[in-house]
């Protein structure tokens, strides 16, 4: 279509300027040709305004907030151009690498016009800033059901971080039969390679799962030398090594807190897997201190994890009743242990960041790419962050040991699970920002000064999907590509027998 000859008449107020414009045609959809123009940026889900995206990310589709009835959006980059009608944003995946691609190191401009009984809106541009560095094409997560009672539903799940693409990992409902239930933890990757996974699966069919360039096998880790199972893993980034912690974890439903949960251990310990070996040791096994979340430096020189002194009784039972009676005194702090690859053994344990000396808890250590800056979660006390309301993400700089609070990535609820991009750039974490029940993916740029940007939500073709799925999102992982073994194929070898035992060594 010929663009038609216009002229711009501009009628101050206070709020809006009525202006005609060009009509400009795409897909069908044109750009109104009358308007008043609004002072104010459109309010829009997902919140997409002014956010800093990879280069090779899925198109950020969106929709007014609340819906509106007709709605009109010019994605541009000079002249190069998408325009969208009805009442979402949705580009092709094509013509949005040809827009990405060329604001590069830019700004993708974003205009959008909103009908209200046949008269047109123009809101103030916002601007979509791609940066040059790009993300992991991939990121796996566990979708849980908002109930106590159904985590036989849970599924580890990956998504294309290019384009929409989803599939399942495994399916826990192919081991779950009637009351025989199954629930899995964790799952983990070496050094972001999809061809080393591992998960550990809970009650029916319980094992460690290992998947090893093309090997897949159960082990049944539970020892008399060792507290548990392993629960909470870190893969060396080199070696077929696998550090736990053990948990006994125990949960209390909260009738007056603004909590609704609370999981806590009422014991835990760090061990170390050599998975060639079969063999298994302890690391910190202290009755009066719980040692959880171990991570690794990039190097693998250094092991990083999150500890709480807490004297209590010797019975499971006993220590779990204490726990959670003085729960908010509950407090873990950053510790870490030098490791020597070569002969697999630890130091002693330094503490990184005091975090119960300022009446914190700090859970969940990250390190990136470069080993400059360490990611953890705050909240006032306990382990589990997830469900605490007051959980916010920080930032520790390894090098000065300044920490502070992540305000440009935090909101009033919760801030949790986190993970970095392969190349430090980005991380990944989970937020119940949105509506405060279901924890759902956020990605934010890292600079070298280890400031984030505004996070963007995690988008999807139906930029509505999230509000719609009502399942919550939990521990996102990045991967360089996606896990090929099928689900079937997990469920098989977890249901055939308890799974080679473990063998325990004195480090």
């Amino acid at each position: 279509m010929k663009f038609l000859s216009s002229y711009i008449s501009c009628l101050a107020t206070a709020c809006s300027i009525t202006v005609i414009a060009f009509m400009l045609t795409a897909c069908g959809h044109s750009v109104p040709s009358q308007y008043t123009q609004s002072n104010s940026y459109p309010k829009i889900y997902p919140d997409y305004v002014n956010v800093t995206v990879p280069v090779n990310i899925a198109p950020l589709s969106f929709q007014m907030d609340p819906k509106n009835e007709e709605m009109v959006v010019r994605y541009s980059v000079g002249d190069e151009e998408i325009i969208c009608g009805g009442d979402q944003a949705c580009p092709a995946i094509r013509k949005w690498r040809q827009l990405t691609d060329k604001a590069k190191g830019g700004a993708i401009q974003v205009e959008v016009y909103t009908s209200h009984e046949g008269q047109w809106t123009r809101f103030k541009p916002f601007q979509i800033f791609v940066s040059p560095d790009s993300i992991d094409p991939y990121i796996s997560y566990r979708i849980i059901p908002p109930s106590f009672v159904a985590y036989e539903e849970l599924t580890i799940r990956q998504r294309c971080l290019e384009d929409y693409n989803e599939s399942v990992i495994y399916d826990n409902m192919l081991c779950s039969e009637e009351m025989k239930g199954q629930c899995i933890n964790c799952h983990h990757y070496q050094n972001y390679n999809p061809n080393r996974l591992q998960f550990h699966a809970r009650q029916y069919h319980g094992g460690t799962l290992i998947a090893y360039d093309g090997k897949l096998k159960k082990v049944n880790m539970r020892n008399d030398s060792i507290l548990s199972a392993g629960v909470y893993p870190a893969w060396h980034p080199t070696l077929n090594f696998i550090v736990y912690s053990t948990n006994n974890t125990f949960q209390g439903f909260l009738t007056i807190d603004k909590n609704k949960i609370e999981v806590y251990d009422a014991a835990s310990d760090l061990i170390a897997y050599d998975v060639e070996r079969n063999e298994v040791t302890n690391i910190e096994n202290d009755k009066d201190e719980m040692e959880v979340f171990p991570c690794w430096a990039p190097d693998g020189k250094t092991l990083y994890y999150c500890s709480a002194h807490l004297e209590l009784p010797d019975t499971i039972k006993d220590r779990g009743y204490e726990v959670l009676k003085r729960m908010n005194m509950v407090k873990y702090s950053i510790y870490k242990k030098d490791f020597d690859p070569q002969t697999k053994r630890f130091g002693p344990r330094q503490l990184v960041y005091d975090a119960a000396s300022m009446n914190m808890s700090a859970t969940l250590p990250r390190v990136s790419a470069n080993g400059r800056y360490l990611m953890f979660t705050m909240g006032e006390h306990g382990v589990f962050h997830i469900w605490h309301h007051d959980a916010d993400l920080w930032m520790l700089d390894l090098q000065t040991g300044e920490a502070r609070a992540m305000n440009e990535l935090n909101s009033p609820d919760t801030e949790s699970y986190h993970s970095w991009s392969s190349n430090g750039k980005w991380v990944v974490f989970s937020s119940r920002r949105d509506d405060g029940n279901y924890t759902r993916p956020y990605i934010a740029h890292i600079d070298a000064n280890g400031k984030g940007t505004k996070p963007f939500e995690l988008p999807s073709k139906n930029p509505d999907y999230h509000r719609q799925f009502l399942k919550s999102y939990n521990i996102p992982e990045f991967m360089n590509g996606p896990v090929t073994i099928k689900p079937q194929s997990f469920a098989d070898v977890l249901k055939n027998g308890d799974g080679e035992a473990v063998k325990y060594f004195t480090n």
